[in-house]
């Protein structure tokens, strides 16, 4: 059985602490935060979950900027109550759902002076500490009644923190809203047929957007052992479903068959619901993660009144990870940041032959900038044999123009065998990076992150 986790991906194998990083250039001083970054890291290739890169243990990396200085790099394994034992601790004490309990791979977020590890399809969150040391399961003091997700959008208005929850065992999905306090406000059930998966979604001032796609959870597959038994399901409808945030019923609204991963914005235009997000013709076909067609950046506009859809190209190279500012989150944007990539290739699951290692070209070396109204991009490239992850956006201090700000992202430098903290000004995109910082070990290829200020006092 082949493996995804070789070169770029391969994992580390221990936890580093490092103080004072060597920097080239000058970071800003009103950078004061952590950039962390969430990815699998798995301890043991020989299990069979680790044939699958959805499912390693997942991984916090992190920097901490402050006062013009890179002050620390730390990594730390997210400590479920197995990944605790292996490292000859006690599991952390807090209440998990439906007996699920998963080391947090896929993203880190900040909330309410909170640190969280998060991920999809049933478990809790971890939460962490400032430096990034687990303090456990996490049901927002009692008011989760069940699992949690990948992707939360925070309102910039309202500052309340919303989320759509999935879980095999349900009929429903579930959009969870914590208020800027971190305790569960409200939930709404919205019932769906045969449990689809949903990674992401997006919201609007009126709107939750939830997107109930052809990917589903697959009893024969996991029968055969799928790590992750969710299948293209060419039965099951696409569409787009219209969440009142006032409060109502969902509507849904047709579109052509396809998969989203991530949504880069969206936002109300009249009568219209404008979603920019990345596209794949098809996704987990037989259950594998490498059929289905290139990703492109695509819009779709939804006619609330006549109840159309239309889809729009915006850029047909491939491209995934798509952010924005999220100052304009629900509302109308210009311009979004995106990772250049190949097409992912999956390995199969045990007794199942044929299937390529996911290859390090699936993270290309480029970072794109949209210019949507003028239909334009800027192309950031870095060295050869170079790979960038997902580009976080970060705004200048008092900044109001959309762009006046930063992009951070990790950068592995094959050169050093070891990965940087790179730092673009988003006006100069193509020019020389704001400030390097040069960390002391490799960051694994992975998925998703934050840009998390200080709060006053820390």
């Amino acid at each position: 059985m082949t493996t995804p986790y070789r070169d770029g991906f391969a994992p580390v194998t221990e936890e580093i602490t490092a103080f004072d990083l060597p920097v080239t250039g000058r970071i800003p001083a009103e950078l004061n935060g952590r950039y962390l970054r969430n990815g699998p890291n798995p301890f043991d290739l020989d299990d069979p979950n680790a044939a699958h890169l959805f499912l390693g243990e997942g991984m916090v990396h992190g920097v901490r900027l402050r006062d013009g200085r890179a002050e620390w790099y730390r990594n730390r394994w997210v400590r479920n109550a197995a990944t605790a034992r292996r490292l000859g601790e006690e599991p952390r004490k807090g209440a998990v759902h439906a007996d699920f309990d998963f080391a947090a791979n896929t993203h880190v977020i900040g909330h309410a002076g909170r640190t969280f590890a998060t991920v999809e399809a049933g478990a809790r969150p971890y939460e962490l500490t400032y430096e990034l040391d687990t303090v456990g399961p996490c049901d927002f003091g009692g008011t989760l009644p069940g699992g949690y997700a990948a992707h939360t959008k925070l309102d910039p208005h309202t500052g309340e923190l919303h989320a759509v929850a999935y879980y095999f065992g349900w009929d429903h999905h579930q959009h969870v809203v914590l208020d800027p306090q971190g305790r569960v406000s409200r939930t709404t059930d919205i019932p769906i047929a045969d449990a689809p998966m949903v990674h992401d979604f997006a919201l609007t001032q009126r709107y939750v957007v939830i997107y109930d796609l052809p990917v589903t959870f697959s009893m024969d597959h996991a029968a055969k052992g799928a790590p992750l038994p969710y299948s293209w399901n060419d039965e099951h409808p696409a569409r787009i479903g219209l969440l009142p945030r006032d409060g109502g019923q969902a509507r849904w609204l047709e579109v052509e068959p396809c998969w989203i991963f991530h949504t880069l914005n969206a936002y109300d235009d009249g009568d219209q619901v404008v979603i920019d997000a990345v596209r794949y013709p098809k996704r987990f076909v037989d259950a594998r993660l490498d059929l289905g067609g290139q990703p492109t950046l695509d819009r779709f506009t939804l006619d609330t009144v006549s109840g159309k859809v239309s889809e729009t190209r915006l850029d047909d190279r491939a491209q995934e990870f798509p952010r924005a500012d999220e100052r304009l989150t629900s509302l109308p944007h210009r311009y979004g940041y995106a990772a250049a990539s190949h097409d992912y290739v999956d390995v199969a699951y045990p007794g199942d032959t044929g299937i390529e290692d996911l290859p390090d070209e699936a993270f290309g070396n480029a970072l794109i900038k949209h210019d949507l109204p003028r239909g334009a991009q800027e192309t950031r490239t870095f060295g050869r044999g170079s790979a960038v992850g997902e580009p976080v956006f970060v705004p200048a201090e008092g900044s109001a123009a959309e762009d006046d700000g930063y992009v951070m992202a990790f950068v592995n430098d094959p050169r050093r065998g070891a990965t940087d903290l790179v730092i673009l000004s988003a006006q100069d995109f193509r020019g020389e990076p704001v400030a390097t910082v040069h960390l002391p070990a490799r960051v694994p290829l992975g998925f998703h992150g934050s840009w998390i200020a200080d709060l006053e006092g820390q």
